[in-house]
């Protein structure tokens, strides 16, 4: 397809797009919902506040919190009840999985991207 005249008028509109996501045992522990989760409780300090920033239910932010430590068997999000410091913090596990992920995904666009202008 590289060397077609028609295929290069049209390549500029043409751009490879991927999902990815990680699973245990075929359960889904972390993908871009879960990025966009754990990266508001980052920015805000707040499980509620994350959930509202990106459009989900406390409820579902929660469940989805609850079910990635337990697949995986460790604490990634510490909420802290009332008092001086209320809301929630990602834990040292869970900034660690937060940034690994970042930067696999980010690996794994950047070899999509070389590997598309190389095919294209």
């Amino acid at each position: 397809m590289k060397n077609d005249q028609n295929s290069k008028d049209k390549k500029g509109n043409i751009r490879p797009r991927v999902k990815i996501w990680l699973e245990v045992d075929g359960e889904v522990i972390f993908g871009s919902g879960r990025l966009a989760l754990f990266q508001a409780i980052e920015d805000t300090g707040s499980i509620k506040q994350a959930a509202e920033k990106i459009g989900m239910s406390y409820r579902a932010a929660w469940g989805k919190i609850k079910a990635t430590e337990e697949r995986l068997g460790i604490t990634l999000v510490e909420r802290h009840a009332g008092g001086h410091k209320s809301g929630a913090e990602l834990t040292p596990r869970g900034k660690e999985l937060l940034n690994c992920y970042k930067r696999f995904r980010e690996t794994v666009m950047n070899s999509v991207e070389h590997n598309f202008s190389d095919l294209f």
